[in-house]
């Protein structure tokens, strides 16, 4: 994901699979479970597939209205191969029926869902969800899930491109009988992935999602659609007098735009009643969590609570990420740390990520190169005086003892939080640029800011905009693991 200059508030785990340290989560160490007392079998289960790169590509031209030959071309102008892109998109289809077809000969009445069809009729429906496609189509099968005692099981449809660090181990895409025989056996463990509850409030909120992957498909349309469905609310909904808002042009309103429009693209904001707050907005992440008054806050304000690994509503699975719409700009906010002090800082953004997120985006911010290891322990050396073996062995064992640090267990009921190269002057400081926490909470200072929920979601995050993040134990995702 491309770094948007807004305020990386919060990264849930979004992208897990981002560096060659990273180890499956199904095979995480040190995580607990707990085992199943009875075989699972569900009665009805969806099936949600992922929208392959060929089909990415299809809708994505289409609104230019692309032949199939114009789109070979074009993308052999890219570097790209049609046939390759199919290909793929077949072995993808191939590994869905195989899973459609095994659930079927074990007696479950199944549903194929596609992503944009995948909505909370699809869920209530299902007894148990399986995630046909990658991480990416996990975060999405979460986000939307509410009920912690509603199963959801990833599945590697293209293990030769896709790691699937969420799904079950790789052998079993095509070995997914074995996989169910062993759920109705109960020969599995439950694994009970922390997510992160979001909670918004105060004014700079605009309470109306942007779907990312929706965005990629059509930018120009995208806008105007936020543009219009943000008016279209704004319009009906009644301020404290009882009357519609007013609105009036502004610049700068939306952060997506097309590469090399200007800077001046006009859009609508509410102007009376600054003091007011958006209606609430709840939905999940990764790991969703359905919107409940919250007893410690004063009466009338609204809350949006989450992912991810979903993450964001919201509840967020892998991470919540708050950067500046223009990259070069320094992310301002004010930021305290379980219930401490405020302290003003600017950076390139805040990530925040649950355990399953720790191993992705998060490990990636903070990881140390033997090289830097290596410099730091000879200034220790001459500094104190003392000699030490720096062989590439013995750095090496140092460098992975620190990076194994930075990861835990995605079940731990606590998040991590990172500060994204923190600017340090008379003015600005960051007495922590890491650490663990139990709550976060981030107030923006940024006119221009977004968050992004496990990389799938945004939110508008500008000026006056309170976050909270937490997690909880009713939050938690119902996921499964399965040994080798």
């Amino acid at each position: 994901m491309a770094r948007c200059p807004v305020v990386n508030l919060l990264r849930f785990g979004n992208r897990v699979a981002r560096s060659g340290f990273l180890r499956p989560l199904h095979a995480a160490a040190g995580c607990s479970s707990t085992e199943p007392r009875t075989g699972f079998k569900p009665d009805r289960v969806a099936v949600v597939t992922k929208t392959t790169r060929y089909e990415f590509e299809l809708q994505r031209y289409r609104y230019a209205g692309l032949s199939e030959e114009d789109l070979t071309q074009l993308l052999a102008m890219k570097g790209s191969s049609y046939s390759g892109l199919l290909e793929r998109h077949n072995i993808h289809t191939s590994n869905v029926e195989h899973i459609v077809q095994s659930l079927q000969s074990a007696g479950m009445e199944v549903r194929v869902v596609r992503r944009g069809e995948y909505d909370d009729e699809v869920v209530r429906w299902a007894d148990a969800i399986v995630s046909a496609g990658g991480d990416g189509t996990m975060l999405l099968v979460a986000s939307k899930v509410l009920n912690k005692d509603k199963p959801v099981v990833g599945v590697n449809t293209d293990p030769e491109r896709s790691e699937g660090h969420l799904c079950l181990p790789v052998r079993y895409t095509r070995a997914f009988p074995e996989a169910l025989e062993r759920l109705c056996r109960g020969e599995f463990r439950w694994l009970w992935r922390q997510r992160l509850r979001l909670h918004l409030e105060g004014t700079g909120i605009n309470p109306t999602p942007v779907d990312l992957h929706e965005q990629q498909l059509s930018l120009e349309q995208h806008n105007w659609a936020h543009r219009i469905s943000t008016v279209e609310q704004q319009q009906s909904t009644p301020h404290r007098t009882g009357k519609p808002i007013r609105t009036v042009p502004q610049r700068n309103r939306f952060w997506f735009r097309r590469p090399g429009s200007g800077s001046n693209c006009p859009s609508l904001c509410p102007v009376p009643g600054a003091g007011a707050l958006h209606p609430a907005y709840s939905k999940p992440s990764l790991l969703p969590v359905p919107a409940r008054p919250d007893p410690t806050r004063p009466a009338g304000r609204t809350s949006v609570q989450n992912s991810q690994l979903t993450l964001f509503h919201h509840r967020a699975q892998l991470k919540v990420f708050t950067p500046r719409l223009f990259l070069h700009r320094a992310s301002y906010y004010e930021i305290s740390v379980d219930g401490g002090p405020w302290e003003k800082q600017k950076s390139s953004g805040l990530s925040v990520c649950t355990g399953t997120g720790s191993k992705a985006w998060s490990f990636n911010i903070n990881k140390l190169a033997e090289q830097s290891v290596e410099e730091v322990l000879r200034i220790g050396m001459s500094q104190a005086g003392v000699d030490l073996p720096l062989s590439r062995e013995f750095v090496g064992k140092v460098t992975d003892d620190y990076n194994a640090s930075l990861v835990f267990a995605p079940d731990e009921p606590r998040l991590f939080y990172s500060v994204r190269e923190p600017i340090s002057n008379r003015v600005f400081s960051s007495s922590r640029q890491r650490g663990f926490a139990s709550r976060v909470c981030v107030r923006s200072r940024c006119w221009d800011a977004c968050m992004v929920v496990d990389g799938g979601t945004s939110f508008e995050f500008n000026d006056g905009a309170i976050a909270t993040v937490t997690v909880s134990e009713e939050d938690r995702l119902r996921t499964v693991l399965l040994d080798q």
